[in-house]
């Protein structure tokens, strides 16, 4: 049966019309163009229907009914039209604007536009005493005295975005809208996602500030700048200002944002932004110490592009005639456009003559990449986040979505509504184990051996899925005998999870009709962090928890285009499509498709190996472009004295970054509203960013600078502008062949695999149990259990984990100069156990002292009783106690990614403000 013969057949307003199955009268009339006022209605919310805005006639009913929950039935006559609903209409709206102040909050109100579209009078009743405004939260201001009490900010934040934050409290004419016990919003736990004030028709809940009453003259559809989550946004601009964010109907996203989406967009207009080319003043020599802003100017001069561009380029060609294109580097940018990933890794092969080239997947998601290149032949997630929330049973390892992926995880906490079992495996709790079924906190550094004796469980107990192993896998018979090493009971006092815990666990997932595991970088950043993947992989092998809806392998990606940089080539070990630079005939097709004569043939250097072969005296210059190495690369101290020492090192980014210190030419680059192109997400959707705004100053677009350093080290480029890079990395990958710029600018998403134009793409892989690895087959891989490189002992007693939070990103250098997000969360802070703050002597909030073998820090403390004790963890996002000088470069040895996770610190009593 079609979908329109499943249709209904209604009359509205005496016109036939049909309703989809399911729709409701007002959700028909809107498809049908029918303007029916409603204000406690939200497309994709619950209806509620209290605002009785919708009113419409039934031919047959003594009294009128609610549009927004009727559902039509064959042959119904309904008139939304008629004198008698138009009278109801209008009156709810008059009595609701009775009570409206007598000043504007916001810069659009629902209610006005309903009551100048009905023509409603000016309100003839007096209006009620309302609260006064609250405006406690930097981002957000609360306006009762407008509220009309449709409840779509309750269901906004308690159904939507699941913070269960806003509700109602008191009865008849003293009930109001509170924030947790009636707190002011700014100290209640709010979150700040702004779906409440996304959600609010009449502006009672606003943006903070005079910007509510500015009106944009444009909008501009785009993408968020930050996680891999990639919601899809719009920018409300007014002349060459972003004014306001909202949420757009993304497939990632279904309009819902996080807090640094809605607010964290205003870095693009901060006064520290880079607008004219610096260089450094002759006679001022790099050192390791870092330079403060403020002071660059007695360190660098300004000149002009054709300057800066001669040096840069001038400095970068002597090494590479010197010394051979291996004594050159770069580092690319995850936050880049896939055009741009995909320009500066082909200067870097073609200009600089090597593969040294990486960006920051080497410090996420390297080893889940090489255990999933290694097992199952594809790099990316099997599943998106949409489907994997459908799963019966939803594993969450390794990862803290509420704070790294937000509103990804407002999907996981409503699936737990609809029913599925939530299974968090984490050393700390996080905001999602209220809604799990079952969280297993293990002992930091144990995950091998407990993923291991979920294994042995599932084996042991005959809950394997043979017919899947016997016709799509291979190596199960080494794999087991492996396995069988690691019994619950042996494992169970080493994990720190109990015996019979890990059973029921492993139960759950193997029974299950569907199941999927999501991870993130407390799985891959660790010397074993390959092997953890390994496991992960296995579990899904052994299960057949893969190649359908609501399974398979999902590591979270961690920045907005750290998928797209990859599968762009921006690795030193691949090309576009990790085809390998080993391989000949991967050789071959990027000579010809280049047109260069030959192309290094060894795999170059990882991001920490580079540094390594700074100081060995292996490599010589660098051209970075938007990485900030000298904050987010391990053991600091290390890679700063690398930097420092570098014959040439040129930077181009937004800011004057701590990275900059070291530089001898500094290119002033785009932010991410001021230039177009496309971002690929954790879902492997590729997705258009649109510029909103133009770059400040002298600053350039970033595919501009990288096109004119190529031209000036010897290669002929001239792209005219993103489109056509995109249809060279379309020639470039075969899993993207079929995309084209104008269908992509159309329907604004993409998933890929997507081979021929006009396909669909394929949201879901490994269909059927086809895999592309040699074989055809998955792979088990025997992984045996080794523990941290660095272990507590008498001397550094403590485990040390770095991590993110909510407000701040990466290395800070976007978030900390926004005004919402650096209020919110304005300096470090190390978060510890109460039992052991307060074996220490120390109480929340005073200075404490973190020294590993490698640097020390000080900054305050924070109670914590998510933190198991004995442990302490800090974001990484601080250049005044920067995490990263206490971390262990170790590597591992597949991945190549050092291990953020764990190393052994000391922490006492600290004195004075922080510092490193």
């Amino acid at each position: 049966m079609t979908a329109a013969a499943q249709d209904i057949r209604f009359t509205l307003n005496g016109r036939p019309v049909r309703a989809h199955p399911g729709e409701t009268i007002l959700e028909a009339a809107q498809r049908h163009g029918v303007a029916i006022p409603y204000l406690c209605y939200k497309p994709g919310y619950r209806p509620d229907g209290n605002c009785r805005a919708c009113m419409v006639h039934i031919e047959g009913e003594r009294v009128l009914a609610p549009a927004c929950h009727r559902r039509p039935q064959p042959d119904m006559q309904v008139r939304s039209d008629d004198p008698r609903s138009r009278l109801s209409q209008r009156m709810v709206l008059e009595l609701l604007r009775a009570d409206m102040p007598q000043r504007e909050y916001v810069r659009h109100s629902e209610l006005d536009d309903w009551a100048e579209r009905l023509q409603v009078p000016t309100p003839r009743f007096p209006a009620r005493t309302q609260p006064a405004a609250d405006l406690s939260h930097p981002a957000m201001s609360v306006n009762l005295d407008a509220c009309i009490q449709c409840t779509r900010c309750v269901r906004a934040c308690r159904e939507e975005q699941v913070n269960d934050v806003i509700g109602m409290a008191w009865r008849g004419q003293h009930a109001r809208i509170v924030f947790d016990t009636a707190s002011p919003m700014g100290e209640s736990t709010c979150v700040a996602c702004g779906e409440c004030v996304q959600a609010c028709p009449t502006g009672a809940l606003a943006p903070a500030g005079d910007v509510a009453l500015e009106k944009p003259d444009r909008v501009v559809q785009s993408v968020c700048p930050y996680c891999g989550v990639g919601c899809l946004l719009n920018y409300h601009v007014r002349e060459q200002r972003i004014l306001f964010v909202e949420g757009r109907n993304g497939p990632s996203n279904q309009g819902r944002l996080c807090v640094k989406g809605r607010y964290g967009f205003d870095y693009v207009h901060h006064r520290e932004r880079l607008t004219t080319p610096l260089l450094r003043r002759e006679g001022v020599a790099s050192t390791p110490a870092l330079i403060d802003p403020g002071q660059a100017r007695d360190y660098f001069r300004e000149a002009s592009w054709e300057e800066a561009l001669a040096r840069a380029a001038e400095g970068l060609v002597r090494i590479r005639d010197r010394h051979g294109g291996r004594a050159l580097a770069g580092f690319g940018c995850a936050k880049g456009s896939n055009e741009e990933a995909y320009l500066f890794q082909k200067l870097v092969r073609t200009g600089f003559g090597s593969n040294n080239v990486d960006h920051c997947t080497r410090l996420c998601h390297a080893s889940s990449v090489a255990a999933l290149l290694e097992a199952i032949g594809s790099g990316a997630v099997s599943n998106q986040v949409a489907d994997g929330s459908e799963a019966e049973v939803i594993v969450v390892i390794g990862a803290r979505p509420g704070e790294n992926h937000p509103v990804a995880a407002t999907f996981l906490k409503n699936a737990t509504r609809r029913g599925s079992q939530l299974i968090v495996i984490e050393p700390c709790a996080s905001d999602l184990v209220p809604y799990a079924r079952h969280f297993l906190q293990l002992r930091p550094g144990s995950d091998v051996l407990l993923l291991s004796a979920m294994m042995y469980v599932i084996i042991e107990e005959g809950l394997l899925n043979e017919d899947f192993i016997r016709d799509h896998t291979e190596g199960f018979a080494e794999f087991r005998a492996q396995v069988m090493e690691y019994p619950p009971e042996k494992v169970a006092p080493l994990c720190a999870i109990d015996a019979e815990r890990i059973r029921t666990v492993a139960r759950l997932y193997a029974t299950a009709d569907t199941a999927i595991i999501f991870w993130g970088m407390g799985i891959s950043q660790h010397v074993h962090g390959t092997d953890n993947a390994r496991c992960l992989i296995a579990l899904a092998l052994l299960t057949g928890q893969i190649g359908r809806y609501g399974t398979g392998l999902h590591p979270l990606r961690g920045q907005n285009n750290v998928q797209g940089a990859s599968d762009v080539g921006l690795i030193p070990m691949f090309y576009p499509d990790y085809q390998s630079v080993a391989e000949p005939g991967a050789r071959e097709h990027f000579q010809r498709l280049w047109g260069v004569e030959s192309l290094d043939p060894e795999p170059g250097k990882t991001v920490v190996e580079v540094i390594h072969a700074i100081q060995e005296g292996e490599i010589h210059g660098m051209y970075i472009m938007g990485e900030n190495p000298a904050m987010s690369d391990p053991n600091l101290h290390r890679a700063r004295s690398a930097l420092s020492s570098l014959d040439h090192l040129v930077v181009q980014d937004i800011f004057f970054t701590e990275t900059c210190s070291y530089a001898d030419v500094i290119l002033p680059a785009s932010a991410f509203a001021e230039k177009t192109g496309t971002y690929t997400n954790t879902d492997r959707r590729v997705q258009m960013g649109r510029q909103a705004v133009a770059p400040p100053g002298e600053a350039r677009q970033d595919l501009w600078i990288i096109q004119e350093l190529a031209r000036r080290v010897g290669l002929d480029w001239h792209y005219a502008g993103p489109e056509e890079v995109f249809a060279e990395i379309c020639q470039a990958m075969p899993s993207i062949a079929g995309m084209r710029w104008e269908r992509l600018a159309r329907e604004d998403s993409l998933s890929y695999p997507l081979r021929k134009p006009g396909d669909p793409g394929e949201p879901v892989v490994f269909r059927g149990g086809l895999f592309p690895t040699g074989s055809g087959r998955g792979r088990f891989v025997p992984v045996r259990y080794t523990g941290p490189n660095e272990l507590p002992d008498a001397e550094y007693p403590w485990i040390f984990i770095t991590g993110r939070q909510l407000e701040h990103w990466h290395t800070g250098t976007m978030t900390r100069r926004s005004r919402v997000l650096d209020h919110i969360e304005p300096e470090p802070c190390v978060s510890v156990h109460p039992e052991d703050i307060a074996s220490l002597r120390l109480q929340h909030g005073d200075p404490v002292l973190l020294v590993s073998r490698r640097g020390r820090i000080t900054l305050p403390v924070r109670a914590d009783e998510n933190v198991q004790k004995g442990v302490c963890t800090m974001p990484f996002s601080f250049y005044e106690a920067a995490a990263n000088l206490l971390t262990n470069d170790a590597l591992d040895p597949r991945g190549k990614i050092p291990e953020f996770k764990f190393c052994a610190v000391q922490l006492h009593p600290g004195n004075g403000r922080p510092g490193s």
